[in-house]
């Protein structure tokens, strides 16, 4: 691979230094005539670059200059296209909320880690879970709950103590988050198909905020959730370093 290269960077001095180095050196072209975008950034920045791409089905190769740094590759500037063509492409689906708020109005968003429900004020969160129609908790006193996808497990989720998720489960984690009653629930496995519905009780008194992937929709009574099998996000990682290899590792640290 020589040319369609579309290199992009965060904000940060760190990054834009990159920009700057890479596109010198392997050259870059408009995102239209693109075959392969490298995100130079953190994971914030992978995650607003696949957002922002979302429609073009083309592979992403993430490089850090970040800090953390688990959805992109080890920063280099040599060997660049030998990596490139021995990449291993990782396809995940992201998560689609519906949010409701009390004015009435009606929010969508995608969120690849994780959709949250959060308290807005000093009391806890009462919420009521259904899952595929049929209610599963009737009252969830809590700071929130969240829904994460398997590529999301290590994020807000595991902090959360909930589980890390293999990249090729069809499964999802519901996590409570500081939950209060019922005092010992950590939350559920869910199947990748199912489709979750959280209602918000008496959010005159105990506001909820709802969170997509840092896209906050304030005072919300209902929220829908489910897996958006129509949208596809592609990743790619240095060969033996991908999803399925970090999420295993990440469990023995």
């Amino acid at each position: 691979m020589t040319a369609g290269l579309h290199f992009t960077a965060s904000e940060a001095g760190i990054a834009q230094q990159a920009l700057a180095t890479l596109s010198d050196r392997y050259g870059t072209v408009a995102l239209d005539q693109a075959e392969v975008v490298v995100a130079l950034g953190g994971d914030g920045f992978m995650l607003q670059t696949l957002h922002a791409i979302q429609d073009r089905n083309l592979p992403v190769y993430g490089m850090n200059r970040g800090t953390v740094g688990f959805l992109m590759n080890a920063y280099s500037e040599s060997g660049l296209l030998d990596r490139l063509a021995a990449a291993e492409e990782t396809v995940i689906n992201p998560l689609q909320m519906r949010a409701f708020r009390a004015d009435g109005s009606v929010h969508d968003a995608l969120a690849i880690n994780e959709v949250s429900l959060l308290r807005e004020g000093p009391q806890a969160a009462k919420l009521r879970i259904h899952v595929d129609g049929k209610m599963r908790m009737e009252e969830l006193v809590c700071d929130g709950a969240l829904i994460a996808t398997p590529a999301g497990s290590t994020a807000y989720n595991y902090s959360a103590h909930g589980p890390i998720l293999p990249i090729n489960s069809e499964v999802l984690a519901l996590t409570a988050i500081a939950p209060f009653r019922p005092r010992r629930w950590r939350g559920a496995l869910l199947p990748k198909a199912a489709r979750v519905e959280i209602e918000v009780l008496n959010p005159e008194r105990r506001p909820v905020m709802a969170d997509a992937d840092s896209r906050s929709v304030r005072h919300v009574v209902r929220v829908g959730i489910r897996s958006a099998q129509d949208v596809r996000h592609r990743l790619l990682f240095d060969r033996g370093h991908g999803l399925e290899e970090r999420l295993l590792r990440e469990q023995f640290v």
